[in-house]
């Protein structure tokens, strides 16, 4: 393949890359609204995909996101920290607390799922000032393939089974 044979290979899939990319972006919001709706309503948080008059070549389910505890207030926490635990507090040029006792607090505090920490030797519950609950990662969904699902998806690709189904169509214009 000389020079001009692959720049032009190149382009034609950076445009199908590009159209198909986007189709798949939109697709996966579009699944994520559906699971987010089904488990509100019924508590399905997974779904089953076949091929169309074909096998279950798939399975698309709604993964639960995550939270954990972070300092959202760096001075209001330190402070907090500096009236209670002063020997964790490292002085230096500025005033810090020592980050082994952030962590095993915020570790703490997300295992609870709750912003106070019990201090263990007083038995004293601190609401920690400046420390919040908050997702780390957001909802999402994941599609797992069953075994040979993804070469039952290029044959019928290949048969043109998925050309009204899944593909975007290919219009002129909006080329870059």
């Amino acid at each position: 393949m000389n020079l001009k044979e692959a720049a032009a290979r190149e382009a034609y899939l950076k445009t199908l890359l590009d159209v198909v990319g986007d189709a798949y972006k939109a697709a996966r919001v579009e699944t994520r609204q559906a699971l987010e709706t089904a488990d509100q309503e019924s508590g399905t948080r997974q779904v089953a995909v076949s091929l169309p008059g074909g096998p279950d070549i798939a399975t698309v389910s709604l993964s639960s996101g995550s939270a954990e505890a972070r300092v959202v207030d760096a001075d209001a926490y330190t402070a907090w920290v500096l009236q209670y635990f002063g020997s964790e507090i490292e002085r230096k040029f500025v005033t810090g607390v020592r980050k082994a006792f952030t962590d095993r607090l915020l570790k703490q505090m997300t295992a609870a799922g709750r912003t106070e920490w019990p201090d263990p030797e007083t038995g004293v519950i601190h609401e920690v000032p400046g420390v919040e609950i908050a997702g780390t990662r957001s909802r999402t969904h994941s599609v797992r393939f069953k075994e040979h699902g993804r070469d039952k998806v290029m044959t019928a690709w290949r048969e043109g089974r998925l050309a009204t189904v899944a593909l975007p169509q290919l219009t002129a214009g909006g080329a870059e």
